[in-house]
This record gives C-alpha cells, sequence and structure tokens, in this order.
C-alpha cells in the first residue's frame, strides 16, 4: 500500500532536481530585464485610449509601425532620451511609480516617457489613466509579448535608454523620487 505513494515522492523528488538543475545550466536572458549597452527592443502596441486594437509588434517590422494611435519605442529614441515604465495592473504601486513619472517627466522635457501596461483589461486601462490624469503615452502590451521582450518580471520595471537606443540601465521594484531623477539626469 506504502509503496505508490513513495514512487509518486521519489518522481517528484527526480522533477524538481531536473528542473533545479537545468534553471542552473540555462544561459538565456531571464527575468533581468534588457541588459545596458544593448539596444533598446523595437515595439510598437496600441496607445490604450485609442480605438486600435491588437496585438504587440516585437518584430524586425515594429519601427514601421507608427501613427498617432501607436506608442513605437523606435519613434521615442529618435526624439532623445527614453524612461519605459512596464506596470502590471490593477497594482497599486505599480500605479503609484507612473504617477511618479508623471510628476518627474514634467522637469525633463527633452526625455521621452512613456509607460506599458502588461495584459489587463483594456476598459479598465482607460479608466486608470483617466482617472489618474496621465499625459504621458500608455501602451497596452494585450498579449505581453513586450514584456517578455524586455525580460520584465517585477511590477514595476523601469528601462532608461539614451537617445538612438543605446539601454542604460534598468530599475526594478518602486524607486523613490530622487532614484528616478538621478537615473533620468545620468541619460543628458
Amino acid at each position: 500500500m506504502k509503496r505508490p505513494g513513495l514512487i509518486v515522492g521519489v518522481l517528484a523528488l527526480v522533477a524538481i532536481a531536473y528542473i533545479t538543475l537545468n534553471t542552473l545550466r540555462t544561459e538565456g536572458p531571464g527575468s533581468r530585464g534588457v541588459p545596458g549597452g544593448l539596444e533598446l527592443p523595437a515595439f510598437a502596441v496600441p496607445l490604450a485610449l485609442s480605438d486600435l486594437e491588437g496585438d504587440a509588434n516585437v518584430s524586425e517590422d515594429a519601427c514601421d509601425v507608427r501613427g498617432e494611435d501607436v506608442l513605437n519605442s523606435c519613434e521615442l529614441t529618435e526624439r532623445g532620451p527614453v524612461v519605459l515604465v512596464f506596470f502590471a495592473e490593477p497594482i497599486e504601486r505599480c500605479d503609484a511609480q507612473v504617477d511618479l513619472v508623471e510628476r518627474v517627466r514634467k522637469r525633463f522635457p527633452d526625455v521621452g516617457f512613456a509607460a506599458v501596461a502588461i495584459r489587463g483589461d483594456r476598459d479598465d486601462l482607460r479608466e486608470r489613466v483617466r482617472r489618474r490624469g496621465w499625459e504621458l503615452p500608455v501602451g497596452h502590451d494585450r498579449d505581453g509579448a513586450v514584456a517578455n521582450t524586455y525580460a520584465v518580471a517585477v511590477c514595476p520595471t523601469i528601462t532608461y535608454a539614451a537617445q538612438g537606443g543605446e539601454v542604460r540601465d534598468t530599475a526594478f521594484g518602486s524607486q523613490d523620487e530622487q532614484a528616478l531623477v538621478t537615473a533620468i539626469e545620468e541619460l543628458r
């Protein structure tokens, strides 16, 4: 009677050991954000407040997808340094981080700011953008493709890039105002 339980236990232990060993040997990007020195991955997503529907474009052609209803990373980096805030919704600490970025961005007119909402209900996102008074462009990553491309695992995640798109840094978790301002000043 006890042997089936023992067999299941041993199989579970072997599976856990295999997963652990495989994780230690895997050299993928993981959930570390985009490393400094690399080019900001290209993407295009519908703006939250637009009528445009669709999944994110993270292909080679993403830079060509432009328009008043689109948040396009290539277009942002052409104008100057960029601060991208990734947030999952509805999580209050993430919304609070977008609030902070919204307040701070007014001090840096030469820096492009944008937020990307990862998955979630679009109507709820629209209501949140309006209620909180966010004026920075907010894209909707409906299928999570941009979050995967940027290896976002923590909400919020902020990626900082110089003009032209070279990533300078990625910050994980909520940043205080001084840390945010210092990182933005280092982009200039």
